[in-house]
């Protein structure tokens, strides 16, 4: 249950455990009922870029820059605006003529801070609500103000670190 080997009922991130565990335990309830809900998968992008650099030991990190700049787009400009650029790199990508990502429409986001992480987030996913088993029991556009909240806590901490 735990990610946090110091304390049993905290996850690495700092975030204490929920009903279903700690953060990992509700990413992957999450990724699982995205499946399932093409509503829901719209959030799919900023739902992995928080939780890695929420959890960076988890990521890759040579990934965690454009993670951080695309949560910052998002907080920014919103889900439409991140789900073009998304659709941006796969089409650049579809026809293997382009390798690589795409960093243009990023390049007017901060820097990953490279004295992070941070010690702790005002918002993490083990304290979301799971109703009858669904992330989404109250509706796509609480989930979607939800996962709004926790990009934002994850920019605004990475954002601290800067020294």
């Amino acid at each position: 249950m735990t990610d946090s080997p110091d304390n049993p009922d905290r996850c690495d991130c700092g975030a204490a455990a929920g009903p279903l565990g700690v953060c990992v335990d509700y990413y992957h309830a999450i990724l699982a009922e995205e499946q399932g809900d093409p509503r829901m998968y719209r959030w799919h992008a900023p739902v992995v870029c928080a939780y890695l650099l929420q959890h960076p030991s988890r990521g890759h990190e040579k990934y965690l820059d454009s993670q951080f700049r695309m949560l910052q787009l998002y907080v920014d400009q919103g889900l439409d605006a991140l789900l073009r650029v998304a659709a941006h790199q796969v089409a650049r990508n579809k026809h293997g003529v382009r390798s690589g990502y795409d960093m243009a429409p990023l390049a007017g986001y901060a820097p990953l801070p490279p004295d992070g992480p941070p010690a702790g987030f005002g918002a993490a996913f083990s304290g979301l609500p799971c109703r009858d088993g669904s992330f989404v029991a109250d509706g796509h556009p609480a989930y979607g103000r939800r996962m709004e909240a926790i990009a934002a806590a994850t920019v605004e901490s990475w954002k601290a670190v800067r020294t």
